[in-house]
């Protein structure tokens, strides 16, 4: 039998109490994000309907099929407002932003296995270059996010208490223009920070940068310089999520 107050807990993040979408203004340029701005309101920025969906499914935008061009082309801001007392987990915020792209964008979709470009990450042959994470208890998870952050001219990973699958995660929504598939085998909880210098294969083009004297490798030779970590271009098999119907959004 499950507890009463894990019944409540589990129904209090259905959806979100209130939100507003709004077109992004043209001057913005702050790069594009989500993140709780505080423990009950959630901010997304400068976001399309397709980055939208591959964060709110934790899947790369290329595996984000069909539909029409403004998907792309048209950008967004989200302000949405959690109930409870309790701060949503990363989990329960992105159920919530589901449900919340279900319902304004009318996205109706459904799944497929297709062949197409695609990275896979491995262990080099050097070994991994970072360790397991102490046994400490972890940050609670709707702290710990994984996230780029960019102090210009730089690009940092900062990892705690981290898997594998929340380093690919992050890698493929964010930077990545294929899906990435995890083949390190690796199952713990990992420290590190990766720092790299950016380019336009990253993060869809939108940092460019121009690299200091003292500037740190590209993503590609930092993962296996200070990592130990190989990204490799192939083809695969993955899952696809297919759009049958999207419309822009409905009035707040």
């Amino acid at each position: 039998m499950i507890p009463l107050l894990l019944c409540a807990l589990a129904g209090q993040f259905d959806a979100f109490e209130v939100a507003t979408i709004k077109p992004t203004p043209d001057d913005w340029n702050g790069g594009r994000f989500i993140r709780m701005q505080t423990a009950h309101q959630m901010i997304a920025r400068n976001h399309a309907l397709r980055t939208l969906i591959a964060a709110a499914y934790n899947i790369s935008p290329k595996t984000v099929i069909g539909a029409e061009s403004w998907i792309d082309t048209e950008k967004f801001d989200i302000v949405a407002q959690a109930p409870g007392d309790a701060r949503p987990t990363l989990d329960q915020q992105m159920a919530m932003l589901r449900v919340l792209i279900d319902e304004r964008f009318k996205l109706k979709f459904h799944r497929e296995r297709r062949e197409m470009p695609i990275y896979t990450l491995s262990v080099a042959k050097t070994g991994i270059k970072f360790k397991e994470s102490p046994d400490e208890a972890p940050p609670p998870e709707g702290f710990r996010a994984l996230a780029f952050v960019i102090t210009p001219p730089v690009v940092h990973l900062p990892a705690h208490h981290t898997t594998m699958e929340e380093i690919v995660s992050v890698m493929q929504r964010a930077a990545l223009d294929r899906p990435l598939v995890d083949k390190t085998g690796l199952t713990g909880h990992y420290d590190f920070e990766l720092v790299f210098s950016p380019d336009d294969s990253l993060f869809g083009g939108m940092l460019k940068f121009e690299p200091g004297e003292d500037a740190p490798p590209g993503f590609l030779a930092a993962l296996q310089l200070q990592l130990g970590l190989k990204l490799e271009a192939t083809r695969g098999a993955v899952d696809v999520l297919v759009i049958d119907r999207a419309s822009p959004p409905t009035g707040n």
